[in-house]
């Protein structure tokens, strides 16, 4: 995984929160791979991105289910805005059967599954804002006929109250899981260690 920092000695603490990064655990059905950072929103920032594929309903091939990316973002000083000196920011998408994605209350919903994952994972935080958002895709023309699709996409951010992000991480790569409509884990499966930060 690639980081971006904006020059000189990289700081102790986000050191330390690479480190808790690459000891999160994160379930076999989704795949994460690393992305480049984003440039000239921190001083320091690391990125990945999660994708799940599968099938929407039996029989339909096999499709993305569900796609998001982690964020996380670093200030040797505390920043006024995030409360802190690290900030995760997410956004996840998800194309939904059409009887879910139909429902009024799935912006609810969505933020539900966020707030549920951190408190889940014991993942301290703050300062937690976001935007769920329903997309209808309807086809015209040459298209006409082609199975009209909603899709849900969540961008939200925290700020996490230390370094230890192991929980934070994995807590995030479970809502992913959730956009995608997998089942929670059963007790007693232990999910795959994360790939080694670069």
């Amino acid at each position: 995984m690639s980081t971006q920092r904006a020059g000189g000695e990289t700081p102790e603490a986000f050191r330390t929160a690479l480190a808790a990064l690459e000891r999160s655990s994160v379930r076999p059905e989704v795949s994460l791979h690393s992305i480049d950072a984003p440039y000239g929103l921190a001083s320091h920032a690391v990125a990945v991105a999660a994708e799940v594929c599968g099938a929407i309903e039996p029989g339909a091939p096999t499709s993305e289910l569900a796609t998001g990316r982690f964020i996380l973002l670093h200030e040797p000083e505390p920043n006024p805005v995030w409360g802190g000196t690290f900030r995760i920011v997410t956004y996840i998408r998800a194309t939904l059967e059409p009887e879910m994605g139909n429902d009024q209350l799935l912006g609810s919903v969505a933020w539900t599954w966020l707030v549920d994952a951190l408190r889940e994972h014991r993942a301290p935080y703050t300062e937690a804002g976001g935007t769920a958002t329903r997309v209808l895709s309807e086809n015209f023309g040459t298209l006409t006929g082609s199975a009209e699709h909603i899709d849900i996409e969540l961008r939200a951010s925290w700020t996490p109250l230390n370094a230890e992000l192991t929980s934070h991480l994995e807590a995030w790569v479970d809502m992913v899981a959730s956009f995608a409509g997998l089942p929670p884990l059963p007790e007693g499966v232990t999910p795959l260690p994360f790939l080694r930060l670069t």
